[in-house]
């Protein structure tokens, strides 16, 4: 047994060589190969642990390409991409299409898609769009200021700023990344941007280094180097230095941060910053999967604040988070409240209201979509005016609930509809087909079935006939309402065996067809095929006494 496929060289891609047929084999020569093969190599069959695992190896190889081509679409794509062609991911979305030339335009299609997911995966963009807008104008207006200037009776509403980034990273190699990354910032009619290049290189697997070049009409040439350190399986350490070159001279910063994991969902941070605005800062985040705690301490120079956050996550599918923060320093006291929800597969909304002295209040809206955050912070006013809070908070919700009503909600409907419609027409031609060849299997029914010596010479009577009932054996070897036996002795079918060796042996069919009974009286090498072109009934042959 082990020269019978313990020792071959099998080719795992190739399947018509696997399954021993030519490349134009029809359906039923496929089918019989792979059903002689699964005799041949079913695991049950060996008792030899070493041949046991090689027959089960091999009847996998045989299954899965008998499922490749046995069902035309799938055999249409690897006869003109092979195996390959296959393994594009989308072929489960695709309109089941028989011609050759609009499979290939299909494969085409989805390459294309998977390159671009590849291409971004591996370049991982980032952008940011911020756009700040003026409307203290709603609330703090001076009518006496108004009465006098055209148009003055409508609050004016402008940009006041602008910023947008945007950064690319391009693998060099299996340990050095190039990160882009670019600037452009205005504020009141004045700005400018900036340009960063930095080379990152995986030093080990506990660390990293990178260097960064950086020019700009804002803050002049920069120098940078940043390491990164894992100094235990729960600590790690980056430090970042830097010069700056200005018209004012060179002025250098230094950044430390040392984390460590406290425990299974909270880290320790500690900070130090020194440089134009020095500061020590530490902080403590813990982040479960129903909330996010947040709790810093600064002391430095400008500032010096002690902040704390919590973020309330909600089980749902739409990842709803409500948070509020509150943040007090020599700057004043800030008290932020809001909340973000998934609107779509790839996009999530959210919005902040920002009430603090002497900053006054702020709405801030904030959209990420894939890997880019397009950020909205509307200044409504200088003071605190509660006509500005409830609008700020009332104003987003009604929005939303507009919105999610007349637009995002119609919008997820359309596309499931359409999603299910395509599923539907995908899979329309294969309830056919199944209902088809349900239909099939049972037009032809094995009601009888023996095998072995008749007695059908008057003569002979007195000798008694040696057979078997092979009806469920026969039953088994129907495909497509169809009964094919070549010329080689019957004994060797599965189920069969001779019982009377040596001797003449003979089948008898007793079936029906498509309501009929027929029966059928066939030598033992003879060949057999069922249906007939031209039946017999039951009633007008004789088909011998058992």
């Amino acid at each position: 047994m082990a020269a019978a496929f313990g020792d071959e060289e099998i080719d795992n891609d190739d399947y018509y060589s696997l399954l021993n047929v030519r490349r134009e084999a029809t359906q039923d020569e496929l089918k019989a190969s792979y059903r002689r093969l699964c005799m041949l190599y079913h695991p049950d069959k060996h008792r030899d642990p070493e041949l046991k695992n090689q027959a089960e190896r091999l009847f996998n190889l045989v299954h899965q390409a008998y499922e490749v081509l046995s069902d035309p679409q799938s055999r249409a794509i690897y006869d003109i991409y092979g195996k390959r062609g296959l393994e594009v991911e989308g072929w489960e979305v695709v309109e089941r299409k028989r011609a050759p030339a609009e499979i290939r335009e299909e494969f085409e299609r989805l390459q294309r898609t998977r390159e671009e997911r590849r291409l971004q995966q591996r370049t991982n963009p980032k952008g940011t769009i911020s756009v700040g807008v003026d409307a203290t104008d709603l609330f703090d207006r001076y009518d006496e200021e108004y009465e006098d200037v055209p148009g003055g009776g409508f609050p004016q509403i402008e940009i006041n700023r602008m910023h947008i980034s945007q950064s690319i990273e391009a693998p060099l190699t299996s340990r050095d990344t190039a990160i882009l990354s670019g600037s452009l910032s205005t504020q009141n009619g004045n700005g400018g941007g900036t340009i960063n290049l930095a080379l990152r290189r995986v030093t080990s697997s506990k660390g990293w280094g990178e260097v960064e070049l950086g020019a700009g009409d804002l803050h002049g040439p920069l120098f940078g180097m940043k390491i990164f350190r894992n100094l235990t399986p729960r600590c790690f350490v980056t430090t970042q230095c830097g010069l700056q070159f200005s018209s004012r001279g060179i002025r250098p910063g230094l950044t430390t941060v040392l984390a460590r994991h406290l425990d299974k969902n909270t880290m320790g941070y500690l900070q130090w910053r020194w440089g134009t605005q020095s500061a020590m800062n530490t902080s403590i985040v813990r982040d479960t999967k129903t909330s996010h705690f947040t709790f810093a301490l600064q002391l430095g120079i400008p500032h010096s604040f002690m902040m704390l956050s919590y973020q309330y996550k909600f089980q749902d599918e739409d990842q709803t988070r409500l948070k509020g923060s509150v943040k007090t320093g020599f700057f004043g006291t800030v008290v932020e409240y809001g909340a973000e929800r998934k609107i779509s597969q790839h996009s999530i909304l959210g919005a902040t209201v920002s009430v603090g002295v002497p900053q006054g209040v702020s709405l801030k809206i904030k959209l990420n979509r894939a890997s880019q955050t397009y950020f909205f912070p509307i200044h409504l006013t200088d003071q605190l005016l509660p006509s500005a809070v409830f609008y700020a908070t009332v104003g987003p919700i009604l929005f939303y609930l507009a919105m999610h009503r007349l637009i995002i909600k119609p919008y997820l409907n359309a596309q499931m509809e359409h999603e299910l419609e395509k599923q539907r027409e995908n899979s329309a031609t294969d309830i056919a087909k199944k209902k088809q060849e349900s239909e099939a299997a049972v037009s032809l029914i094995i009601v009888n079935a023996w095998y072995g010596k008749f007695v059908t010479d008057n003569s002979k009577k007195h000798e008694r006939a040696k057979v078997i009932d092979v009806t469920v054996p026969l039953q088994c070897l129907v495909k497509d309402s169809k009964l094919i036996l070549t010329e080689a002795s019957k004994s060797g079918l599965p189920g069969f065996y001779d019982p009377c060796v040596g001797e003449e042996k003979s089948i008898k069919v007793l079936y029906q067809f498509r309501g009929v009974l027929h029966q059928v009286l066939s030598g033992d090498t003879e060949p057999l095929r069922i249906p007939k072109q031209y039946n017999v009934y039951m009633d007008d042959t004789d088909g011998g006494d058992l």
